[in-house]
C-alpha cells in the first residue's frame, strides 16, 4: 500500500483517482504531478513501485501545499476574516452559510435543528 502525505491510498485505484484521496489535491493536480513524474496514469497504486512513490512525494512537496499545512492555512484564513470583523468573518463566527445563499426556509445544514419560536 503506497503511504503519500501521511494518507494510505487504496490499492486497487488507478493512481490519478488515488492521488484525490490527499487532501489538497484534485484530478487536475492529480495529472500534473504524474505528467511531471512521467508515471502513466492507468496504473494502478499496487502497481507502483518505491522509486514512483519517492518521485511523486518529491513533486508534491516540491509545488504543493497538502493535509496538515493546507488545513492550518484554511484556518487561519477564516480566522483572520473573524478578527478583521468582515462580512464573511461574522457569517462563520454566527455558523451561517457566508456564500450569499438564502436562509429563510433553508440552511438546516449550517442552522442545525428547528428552534420553533413563539409555539404554546
Amino acid at each position: 500500500m503506497a503511504r503519500i502525505s501521511g494518507v494510505d491510498l487504496p490499492k486497487k485505484k488507478r493512481i490519478e483517482y488515488g492521488l484525490t484521496y490527499v487532501y489538497g489535491i484534485g484530478l487536475h493536480a492529480s495529472r500534473k504531478i504524474l505528467d511531471a513524474t512521467g508515471i502513466d496514469y492507468n496504473k494502478r497504486v499496487y502497481e507502483l513501485s518505491e522509486d514512483d512513490v519517492a518521485a511523486i512525494t518529491k513533486e508534491i512537496r516540491a509545488s504543493h501545499v497538502v493535509e496538515g499545512d493546507l488545513r492550518k492555512q484554511v484556518a487561519m484564513d477564516i480566522k483572520a476574516l473573524m478578527d478583521l470583523g468582515s462580512y464573511r468573518g461574522i457569517r462563520h463566527r454566527r455558523g451561517l452559510p457566508c456564500r450569499g445563499q438564502k436562509t429563510k426556509t433553508n440552511a438546516r445544514t449550517r442552522k442545525g435543528k428547528r428552534k420553533t419560536v413563539g409555539a404554546a
